[in-house]
C-alpha cells in the first residue's frame, strides 16, 4: 500500500495488519505485529517531511515481515543512555523487544526502508 500517514493512519494500519494475521492463522502474532508498526508508521509522521511510505506486509513460513518504505534518507537510531525525563528515542528500543528482528536497508532514491519480522522463520511463503 502507498499511503500519506497523519497522527491517526496507526489505528487504521493496525486494523489491516490485524486482519491479515487472523486470515492467516497468525492471530498469535497481532499484539507484536501492531505495536512495531505503529512505531514504524509514527516515526514516518515524526521525521519524513510529505508523510509518504509503503507499507509491505509479507506471509511468511511461519511469521510475518512488515517493511515501510520512505523518501527520508535520515536513517533510524537507537541512541546512547536515554534520560528518564526524554520524550523520545524510545520506539526502536520498544522495537526491539517486540519482534524477532528488524534492521534497515536503502529504498528507492534516497529513501530508506525499515523492516522488522515476527516469527520463527524468514522464509517467504510461495
Amino acid at each position: 500500500m502507498r499511503l500519506t500517514v497523519g497522527e491517526h493512519s496507526a489505528r487504521h494500519i493496525r486494523r489491516i495488519a490485524r486482519s491479515l494475521l487472523d486470515e492467516w492463522d497468525m492471530a498469535e502474532l497481532a499484539d507484536a505485529v501492531e505495536l512495531a508498526v505503529t512505531e514504524l508508521v509514527a516515526n514516518v509522521v515524526r521525521h519524513v517531511p510529505d508523510r509518504r511510505c509503503a507499507l509491505l506486509v509479507i506471509r511468511l513460513a511461519a511469521g510475518v515481515r512488515v517493511e515501510v518504505t520512505d523518501g527520508s534518507a535520515q536513517l533510524p537510531y537507537v541512541p546512547d543512555g536515554l534520560s528518564p525525563e526524554a520524550e523520545g528515542g524510545r520506539g526502536l528500543v520498544l522495537l526491539d523487544a517486540v519482534v524477532d528482528k528488524w534492521g534497515v536497508g536503502p529504498g528507492p532514491g534516497r529513501g530508506k526502508t525499515v523492516w522488522f519480522e515476527c516469527g520463527a522463520e524468514s522464509v517467504p511463503l510461495r
